[in-house]
């Protein structure tokens, strides 16, 4: 079974360079840990009706999607309300998140050394990170209890990496282990010299429609330290159907004169 999968990371601050995204490539390592691939990835700011139109699109896709960032309780987070908005449902208060949520107050007002007040305005404030979508489902979060939630198949996580990344392992493993193809997926390349892309598309169109399911790739480089100018060539999908897409590839290839280099396995 196929399915495609996003990430959207929401955040001014990923825009404006103040920080940089280290999202995309772990998830792209957390995928390929278990034989899956990132289909697509977006980036908006904290402005509330691009996100809105970002998720909307999500939860249109049937796509499994990752969203990191704006699931807290300050001015500039609006993920929880986009969210709610592009489904066309309200929000409410999380009852497992609520209690949750009183965990870890309690558990810093003991860490503090001082009393736990539940009624304290800054605390009442702080149980708006658990306010979600009505019928959301709660993603739990190991390091400091603050959940994120679920809506079908679209799962927010906060935007910080100690807690996003095993979140999104946990729904992974959970979720979705029976779509994992752990050793099933293969690269392979060769280093073409010489040659260009336009006069190579016609083969690489050939190999996939021989081969479905295979995927053809081109990787051009004009600068490389080792190499020059030149382009990767390859093949990758499951592994018993690989070596024979590469066969043609090879083989139309050398049928192109093409000066070939060292060839790669991934």
């Amino acid at each position: 079974m196929t399915r495609l999968i996003g990430l959207l990371v929401v955040g001014d601050e990923i825009l404006s360079g103040k920080r940089a995204d280290k999202h995309m490539p772990k998830l792209i390592e957390l995928l390929a840990a278990r034989g899956l691939q990132l289909a697509w990835a977006e980036y908006v700011g904290d402005e509330p009706t691009r996100i809105t139109a970002a998720l909307g699109r999500a939860f249109a896709s049937g796509d499994i999607v990752f969203s990191t960032g704006g699931i807290g309780a300050t001015p500039d987070d609006h993920t929880r309300q986009c969210a709610a908005a592009a489904l066309g449902v309200p929000l409410a208060l999380h009852p497992e998140a609520e209690v949750l949520i009183r965990e870890r107050m309690q558990d810093t007002a003991r860490e503090q050394g001082t009393v736990y007040e539940p009624d304290r305005p800054d605390n009442i404030h702080r149980l708006n990170m658990g306010v979600f979508p009505l019928g959301a489902k709660i993603i739990r979060n190991p390091y400091n209890k603050i959940p994120g939630f679920s809506v079908a198949d679209v799962h927010f996580v906060p935007g910080f990496p100690v807690m996003a990344w095993p979140m999104i392992e946990s729904v992974l493993d959970e979720r979705y282990g029976h779509l994992f193809a752990r050793g099933r997926s293969v690269e392979k390349s060769v280093i073409v010299y010489g040659a260009m892309e336009a006069t190579l598309t016609p083969l690489m169109e050939a190999v996939e429609r021989t081969h479905p399911g295979i995927k053809v790739f081109s990787l051009p480089s004009v600068d490389h330290a080792e190499h020059g100018r030149h382009i990767e060539l390859g093949v990758k999908g499951d592994a018993e159907r690989v070596d024979a897409a590469y066969a043609q590839l090879l083989e139309g290839l050398h049928s192109f004169n093409a000066r070939l280099g060292p060839e790669l396995v991934r």
